[in-house]
């Protein structure tokens, strides 16, 4: 069996939590959509821009401290657009166990844009190499 690659790692600090002290769900989406731009750029050597976050779940908090795995898969590649599945996993070190758990899944649509900003025809690299 293969080991499992993030497209991003983060350890998250006391600067990212909300009132209630865990970390604010807005920073969460930030690394999705981060995340979900490294795996667009493994489909096409194309600028994204995200067009929309659909399914966002968050199934457990996030604690200071928490190491957290952001992990991708294409889902779909249409003619201007990749869609990404996002699952967001942490390994709680905080209470020194290292346990993991799933806290977060999202699906994430991006699409290639130009110079201009305007959409484009997504070329594969194996097509960009006939």
């Amino acid at each position: 069996m293969t080991e499992r690659v993030p497209a991003i790692k983060v350890l998250l600090l006391p600067k990212d939590t909300n009132a209630l002290g865990t970390i604010f769900g807005g920073v969460i989406l930030s690394h999705v959509d981060l995340a979900s731009a490294v795996e667009a750029r493994k489909v096409a050597r194309h600028r994204y821009v995200t067009k929309a976050m659909r399914e966002v779940e968050f199934h457990a908090p996030v604690f200071v401290g928490d190491l957290v795995s952001f992990y991708t898969e294409t889902r779909r590649i249409g003619r201007t657009s990749v869609t990404v599945g996002v699952t967001v996993e942490v390994e709680r070190w905080g209470a020194g166990r290292g346990e993991c758990e799933i806290v977060t899944e999202a699906e994430v649509v991006l699409v290639a844009v130009g110079d201009d900003g305007r959409p484009i025809p997504i070329v594969l690299a194996a097509e960009a190499g006939r």
